[in-house]
């Protein structure tokens, strides 16, 4: 009976294939791939007062590991600087990555969840490795906001579309 639901014949050989093109997303793995904390000013910085001011910035980079598979890597980098007085008090910097499995999607659509997405499921991982590290490092708690990976994604597409409209205009401008 098992060869039979398995056979063609049976009409389950069309639904495996009706499955096989469904979209499918899964997380195969999150890891850190780069690490570094620094804290220049250490111990003169515990000794004067604390007026602690942060710089953030993130970037993201997705590239197909085996496309065959679907498989691509997205990583995640964050920068974190805080100056006291006027001096780096610490530097932390994160390249959080993961593997994620991405079948069936339309172009628009996996690069939606490469560049939104995933760095949406990174960014946790990220955020509490700093504030593990900026604490160990015997600084207050850092607690990092949330980021709107929706609109950065957003906000890229349209600069994007931007700098494709302003190249197609420049050869009619010169013409």
């Amino acid at each position: 009976m098992a060869e039979e639901k398995n056979s063609p014949k049976s009409g389950n050989g069309a639904a495996q294939a009706e499955q096989s093109d469904r979209p499918d997303f899964s997380i195969q793995k999150v890891f850190i791939k780069d690490l570094s904390f620094e804290a220049p000013e250490s111990p003169e910085v515990f000794m004067r007062e604390w007026k602690g001011e942060t710089n953030i910035q993130l970037n993201t980079n997705a590239r197909p590991i085996d496309e065959a598979a679907g498989a691509f890597e997205v990583e995640l980098g964050l920068t974190v600087t805080t100056e006291s007085d006027g001096k780096t008090a610490y530097l932390v910097e994160i390249k959080q990555a993961g593997v994620f499995i991405l079948r069936n999607f339309a172009e628009d659509q996996r690069n939606h969840l490469l560049g939104a997405y995933c760095p949406n499921v990174l960014f946790p991982f990220a955020r509490e490795t700093v504030a593990d590290l900026v604490l160990k490092g015997g600084f207050p708690q850092l607690l990092l906001q949330p980021v709107n990976f929706e609109s950065l994604y957003a906000q890229h597409l349209q600069e994007q579309k931007q700098q494709a409209g302003g190249e197609q205009a420049e050869p009619t401008q010169q013409a």
